[in-house]
């Protein structure tokens, strides 16, 4: 029997439980503060997680900041004397960010970073793109300068076609195998054939040349590599002790992987309903053991790992920390979607409403999650999928966190974001429409999506519940879309309040709820900081939640979260969060600084304090105020691209800054083939701005 104990004074009305292995208790309590209860023992030697939360109102008002674990005990019996785990006065939660950078020795502590994707880094050893191998020169750039941290994009395997539309690395074909394209041939071995490896390394020497990424060509050439010296060492390694504790580790998502890649290549094709008399099921996994083309996918992930995991372990040996990236969605088209389709609502693309990045709207085209089918198992894929991350991070930024609250689901038949409505979310019916806008069934259904013989299709002002018949969103902005003007004057005046209720107000509590039902379970999964990228249509209930949940905000200068200001203040930004001077998906700094000279203008005379007419080009000393004001600010950390701090240098960054943007998010077929125009050697090498970045870092 498992008996749990502890002492914990609630107030009036609140209720203590007890969630462990998915499983929810109310715990008896002696009404002097001692809770406790007791329980059937569980698998001996089982590692668990619990945790303890206060409820009121039939509500969750008070959870733990980390669960408690422990090992169920041979004879099965075993009392639990436990204590509340609030947040302590570190500033770092994660044990492996604690452990690495010492945070937890100085109160408020403030640390510096830089953001890059591994396919951006180039060092004269990689192959035309960044791989895991040139990670510990970033490191090491990292340490000389004073920072703390690196942030990568996603690592994951992106493979579906073999063309340049791959480079996406928010498409991934499996959201635990790591790409192969970031690969370092030789470490993997030597050709025995000579020639080949002069052939090949004259290759490296032109791509890596090259001023961007050649996707296809460096692909395609690792790919070649990778295939011959399979040829020649995969038997030896896959019969590698090494290898086999590897496989026993990772095979519950190894071998679908595998077998997902033999079947792509196969048949030409990631769709797998186009894959001719080929259903998953872990009878056709087994039946391919001992295929050795399925084999080879294993050799190249086993291979990917051993090189990520010693870039990771130089990087804790220096006291750098690496951070990695979530992404919200998954591919259509990936082994996830193929082994669990269940899990995910394939009718529906996932995207972002309307902003001032994206007038349309986005579609990103993933399916959106199913959460009732992931909840009856306590989230178990995307727990694997956190650990699974753990092995390599110690920090994460969640893309896209608000899809935990609600996701902007966009029908597969539409194309356009303006005709998505959030999910989960509660819907108007068609009476309460009808009742406060004065219109009739047929004219609703006439404004609506129901109305196939609009033109343009995103001419509504109402779309249609995909699950459920009679009941409607509010179209987005739709009192942009013609038609509104149909409506009188007061009908135009109810439309809007409606618009703004359920944009804005309705939805609150419902959201903080679904986040709660979710985010706990996967934050607690593994001990990595939480960073969450909360950009776009925030609802008032997300700052709660993510403080609730210990967090990190993201904060961009660009995108500020106050209502009717242009440009956020860094010295106004909170304590626990992350800030940057961009993104990934925006304009550096330089080129920001182009793109719009009235816009230039007010961040000139209002941020900088400057009364002239701006510069038409941003000056290294623009680039290095504007940094050292994201320094100067409160945040926890402050990590800025790469292509910034090389900003604040007129001889050693780039000349042209348009060439350092990595995504532009309006348009969904970008090629993502952005490269460091210089060496990681040589950046190493300037020490006159490693020095000056040095200063900036050290966040005085």
């Amino acid at each position: 029997m498992l008996t749990f104990r502890i002492q914990y004074y609630t107030r009036w009305g609140e209720e203590l439980h007890l969630s462990i292995e998915g499983n929810d208790y109310l715990m008896d309590n002696d009404g002097h503060g001692n809770w406790f209860i007791t329980l059937p023992a569980l698998e001996v030697g089982k590692a668990v997680s619990y945790i303890y939360y206060v409820t009121e109102h039939g509500g969750i008002s008070r959870r733990e900041w980390r669960a408690h674990k422990a090992t169920i005990p041979l004879d099965g019996e075993v009392t639990f004397n436990d204590y509340w785990k609030d947040r302590p006065d570190a500033p770092f939660y994660s044990e492996g960010f604690t452990r690495i950078v010492g945070a937890d020795k100085v109160s408020h502590w403030r640390g510096a970073g830089v953001a890059i994707p591994v396919f951006s880094l180039r060092s004269k050893k990689s192959f035309g793109i960044g791989e895991f191998a040139d990670i510990p020169l970033m490191v090491d750039w990292a340490e000389r300068t004073g920072m703390c941290i690196i942030q990568l994009l996603p690592v994951n395997d992106t493979t579906m076609t073999r063309t340049w539309t791959d480079s996406y690395p928010y498409n991934a074909n499996s959201t635990f195998a790591l790409h192969p394209a970031y690969i370092n041939l030789d470490a993997v071995g030597k050709l025995s054939d000579k020639e080949k490896m002069k052939e090949f390394h004259a290759l490296q020497k032109e791509l890596n040349a090259l001023p961007q990424i050649d996707y296809e060509r460096v692909t395609k050439a690792k790919w070649d590599y990778l295939r011959l010296i399979y040829a020649e060492k995969g038997a030896k390694t896959l019969a590698s002790s090494a290898f086999k504790t590897f496989f026993n580790e990772n095979n519950y998502w190894l071998r679908p992987y595998a077998a997902f890649c033999y079947f792509r290549d196969m048949f030409g094709t990631p769709d797998f309903n186009r894959w001719k008399d080929v259903t998953y099921s872990p009878e056709l996994i087994d039946s391919l053991d001992g295929n050795a083309d399925v084999a080879f996918h294993y050799f190249i992930q086993y291979h990917l790992h051993i090189q990520l995991k010693k870039a990771v372990d130089y990087a804790h040996a220096h006291g750098i920390t690496l951070k990695g990236d979530i992404p919200i969605g998954i591919s259509r088209t990936s082994v996830d979607a193929w082994v669990y389709p269940h899990l995910f609502h394939m009718n529906g693309q996932a995207g972002a409403p309307p902003d001032a990045f994206a007038t349309d709207g986005q579609n990103w085209g993933f399916p959106t999650y199913n959460w009732e089918e992931m909840a009856k198992d306590n989230y178990q894929w995307f727990r694997n999928r956190f650990q699974k991350m753990s092995d390599y991070f110690d920090a994460y930024r969640i893309d896209h966190l608000l899809g935990f609250f609600r996701i902007w689901e966009i029908p597969i038949r539409y194309r356009s974001g303006l005709l998505g409505h959030f999910n989960p979310a509660m819907p108007y019916s068609t009476g309460e429409i009808c009742a406060r806008l004065g219109i009739t069934i047929g004219q609703l259904n006439a404004l609506s999506t129901l109305n196939v013989n609009h033109k343009p299709e995103t001419d509504v002002l109402f779309v249609q519940d995909e699950y459920r018949e009679g009941l409607f969103h509010p179209r987005i902005s739709g009192y942009d879309a013609p038609c509104f003007e149909t409506l009188n004057e007061w009908q135009q005046g109810a439309y809007r309040e409606l618009h703004e209720e359920y944009f804005y107000h309705r939805h609150n509590d419902f959201w903080r709820a679904e986040a709660m039902k979710k985010l706990p379970a996967l934050i607690d999964s593994t001990d990595m900081l939480v960073c969450g990228e909360d950009l776009g249509m925030i609802p008032s209930c997300v700052p709660s939640v993510m403080d609730e949940l210990h967090i990190l905000s993201l904060e961009i200068q660009q995108m500020p979260k106050e209502l009717g200001v242009t440009f956020g203040n860094p010295a106004r930004y909170p304590y626990h969060s992350v800030c940057t001077t961009s993104s990934h998906d925006m304009a550096n700094i330089r080129a920001w600084w182009e793109e719009d000279q009235s816009l230039t203008q007010r961040y000139w005379n209002e941020m900088l304090h400057h009364k002239d007419k701006a510069p038409k080009k941003c000056e290294p000393w623009i680039c290095e105020e504007i940094i050292r004001s994201h320094m100067a600010s409160p945040s926890m950390l402050a990590i800025l691209p790469l292509q910034d701090w090389l900003g604040i240098d007129g001889k050693l960054r780039y000349a042209d800054p348009f060439a350092e943007r990595i995504n532009i998010p309006a348009n969904p077929r970008h090629y993502w083939r952005y490269r460091m125009h210089l060496f990681l050697e040589d950046l190493l090498k300037a020490e006159d701005f490693n020095n000056r970045v040095k200063a900036l870092a050290e966040r005085n």
